[in-house]
């Protein structure tokens, strides 16, 4: 099975879970037997490309000669927005990306008709061009290689799914890891949201990560259910085992959080369960690890609720700087308003930390050996917290069984499933 796949960015360049998902998923293909070529925006050449064939579309010249594409263009309605979406990013963050791409967008003033375009792959506030600039040139992607089907992953790719379908004629899986309501309650963003439905009204198939966001798929866009099919995401196994003996600096439990700091993620719930916690035991340090759009009002909260001498925001975390975290870490809360699913417990139950997820999760579904609680219920949060950490075999008995339940959580199996559905939608569309 050859795939052509969409997303919006790679490991070890990644700002969420999304590309973490991606990486894992495609070694998981491999040892299906799939053969998957994976397209980004904007590749800076050290991604690992054991698993997948890397396709820079930056690289990637739009032959408008071609009759294929120049369909393509006439039903393409380009719309020029001086949008100031830029979702992870917290004001110093925003700052540096809005003065670097008032530089980029002087540097490149080219018609959308040019060639070549020369993609930043970031979340700043071009995206919406970006994405439909990225919807060309995967119809000249999908007009070069041979494959079997096309898979793109969350909304960004979801044009660029739609065009390598109108090229190819191949089917299209769309692959749903957040929706729009996901990331903003009900002050959804209309471009989007109608990027979003578009791209679910023209798959063939639709793999959600979780029966949570299903249900938002069929009950807010409008989808037939037998199109929405649920795969869970899975976690990579721990490669570096050192990690598992790294020592704290501080004689005081830990209890982190760790995600970008932004509504979705419910940071102002684990501040408030920290203020209860502190206010039966101080000798606890709380990290909040990350980065996004609500760090100044946390850090204001913190100071007013005078918790900073117990309190610590280390920025954002990748790779092993993560595993070192949660090594650290003594009870990992996971507070999300709305969590499609949530790779990040599996990443703490993996290196043996207990962990607590909110029930408005989609990980949630699948863990049985987790603490879990309504992202509203902050005295609930804290009881389970101090739990954990005042009764040594509650906390052992979800150290031990969490780590073999994670363990069987493995991208393999979801690979598994997820070429099944490659199969079906393939015999069914022919």
């Amino acid at each position: 099975m050859k795939v052509l796949m969409f997303g919006w960015e790679f490991p070890p360049h990644i700002t969420g879970g999304l590309g973490t998902a991606c990486y894992g998923m495609t070694k998981g293909l491999l040892k299906q037997g799939a053969k998957v070529l994976f397209a980004v925006p904007k590749a800076y050449g050290d991604e690992d490309e054991r698993a997948v064939r890397l396709i820079n579309a930056s690289d990637v010249e739009v032959h408008f000669r071609k009759s294929e594409i120049k369909e393509l263009v006439k039903n393409l309605t380009y719309i020029e927005v001086n949008s100031n979406l830029a979702p992870y990013l917290d004001p110093e963050q925003y700052e540096k990306v809005i003065r670097e791409t008032k530089k980029e967008r002087e540097e490149r003033k080219k018609s959308i008709y040019s060639q070549r375009f020369d993609f930043s792959g970031k979340y700043g506030p071009d995206l919406l061009e970006e994405v439909a600039r990225f919807a060309l040139v995967a119809g000249e992607i999908a007009s070069r290689y041979d494959f079997d089907l096309i898979h793109a992953h969350d909304w960004h790719t979801y044009y660029a799914g739609l065009a390598a379908k109108a090229v190819s004629g191949k089917p299209l899986i769309m692959h749903i890891h957040a929706t729009e309501f996901d990331r903003t309650g009900e002050n959804v963003n209309s471009q989007i949201y109608e990027i979003e439905k578009a791209g679910f009204e023209g798959a063939d198939k639709i793999i959600a990560v979780s029966n949570l966001t299903r249900n938002t798929v069929i009950n807010r866009y409008g989808i037939a259910p037998e199109k929405v099919v649920t795969i869970h995401n899975a976690i990579e196994p721990v490669e570096k085992m050192e990690m598992l003996s790294i020592k704290k600096n501080v004689s005081e439990k830990i209890v982190t959080f760790l995600g970008r700091i932004t509504f979705q993620k419910g940071p102002e719930y684990f501040v408030e369960a920290a203020r209860l916690v502190l206010s039966k035991d101080r000798n606890v340090r709380f990290v909040m690890a990350g980065s996004g759009d609500m760090m100044y009002k946390i850090v204001r909260q913190v100071a007013r609720l005078k918790m900073s001498d117990r309190f610590h925001f280390t920025g954002f975390l990748k790779g092993d700087d993560v595993d070192r975290m949660f090594a650290m870490s003594d009870v990992f809360v996971m507070p999300s308003v709305s969590e499609p699913f949530g790779l990040v417990p599996l990443e703490a139950m993996r290196i043996n930390v207990p962990v607590i997820v909110s029930k408005q999760s989609g990980v949630a579904e699948v863990l049985r050996h987790a603490i879990k609680v309504d992202f509203w219920d902050t005295h609930g949060m804290a009881d389970a917290i101090h739990g954990l950490l005042h009764y040594s075999a509650l906390s052992d008995m979800f150290i031990k069984y969490g780590r073999e339940e994670v363990d069987n959580l493995k991208w393999e199996n979801a690979a598994v499933k997820i070429m099944k559905e490659y199969k079906d939608t393939v015999s069914n569309v022919k």
